[in-house]
């Protein structure tokens, strides 16, 4: 009984810890594809040679891109991931200007299931304030193929481009938080 309870409060102290996540930003955009943008807890992220090491990175910036429940195109699925979109990051150091550029790339993962992320080092201190800006492009013709429908219904491109910037991020509750 012992062995259970400590395995239980074990389990439950993980979750906790992943549990963890800092919202950025949030935006809907047409036609019906909703962006979450979040700070989360860094990661060991295969293949290495992609991206950085876990105990060189402070924050896995991330982009949950989802169909929204309402207001979608039909035929597409309420909560589904949206792929082939390029997003890239800006982080600028509040008190130094300093800048890290991130490109986000499609990962899976057991909790949040497909999305758009990287692990990344601040640049600057975890406890100083950040602006974020997310440049969000959609996929090229020759990435994407549209259909007539699609055309008629929503134009010729799958949405248009946005750039996103959130001001005052506070990455250092995040930064400081470990997954294991």
């Amino acid at each position: 009984m012992k062995y259970i309870l400590a395995a239980m409060l074990m389990a439950a102290s993980v979750s906790q810890a992943n549990a963890i996540e800092l919202i950025i930003g949030e935006k809907n955009v047409e036609p019906g594809i909703m962006f979450i943008f979040e700070g989360a807890i860094k990661d060991d992220v295969m293949p290495a040679s992609m991206h950085l090491a876990e105990a060189d990175t402070d924050v896995h910036l991330e982009a949950r891109v989802n169909w929204a429940e309402k207001g979608t195109p039909k035929g597409t699925p309420a909560g589904g991931f949206v792929p082939y979109l390029h997003i890239t990051g800006k982080v600028v150091n509040q008190k130094t200007g300093k800048v890290a550029y991130v490109d986000l790339l499609p990962h899976i993962n057991l909790v949040d299931n497909f999305h758009y992320a990287r692990n990344m080092a601040l640049p600057g201190e975890r406890d100083e304030l950040y602006d974020v800006t997310f440049t969000i492009t959609p996929p090229a013709a020759t990435e994407l193929s549209l259909h007539h429908d699609w055309q008629h219904g929503y134009g010729k491109a799958l949405m248009e481009a946005q750039t996103l910037t959130f001001k005052g991020i506070d990455f250092s509750e995040i930064a400081a938080a470990t997954r294991r």
